[in-house]
């Protein structure tokens, strides 16, 4: 994997270590890992694991670190929202969207659609009043959402 970082004001392109993939992979499972269980998880000391934490973080590699809840409870909504935007509008739409509160992650695309919204809502009339607010947001010309049901195993 290879990651742009910003040295001497410059972007330049520097590969991962082994040590900072199987960091980041261990992460991805379980965020709240101690420094202690990672270096357990990873097979590097405590002392590695901490500097090379403290620099991804710093270099803008690890940009948060976040909780996923349990999504699938009886009657939460989940759906997909792909929106249109006006013009150069997508800073300020991105800003807008963010502070709804069902919005759960928001995806810049290509293709037809500009944004791609993820809506975590505690009831269809959460939903509907998280995507009447996208819709009314300043900047965005259309949307169309698909309402996601029971994932699909096997």
């Amino acid at each position: 994997m290879i990651i742009l970082t910003r040295q001497s004001g410059e972007m330049t392109m520097t590969p991962l270590s082994e040590t900072d993939r199987a960091l980041i992979a261990a992460l991805r499972g379980n965020a709240r890992m101690s420094v202690t269980q990672l270096s357990h998880a990873i097979g590097a000391s405590r002392t590695t694991v901490r500097a090379r934490l403290d620099a991804l973080v710093a270099e803008g590699r690890i940009r948060r670190f976040t909780i996923e809840t349990d999504v699938d409870v009886e009657g939460t909504v989940k759906a997909i929202t792909m929106v249109a935007l006006q013009g150069q509008m997508s800073r300020a739409v991105i800003r807008t969207l963010r502070k709804i509160p069902e919005v759960a992650t928001i995806h810049a695309t290509n293709g037809a659609w500009d944004l791609v919204v993820e809506i975590r809502a505690e009831s269809l009339t959460a939903f509907d009043r998280a995507l009447r607010e996208i819709r009314e947001a300043p900047g965005v010309t259309n949307s169309e959402s698909s309402i996601l049901l029971a994932p699909v195993t096997g």
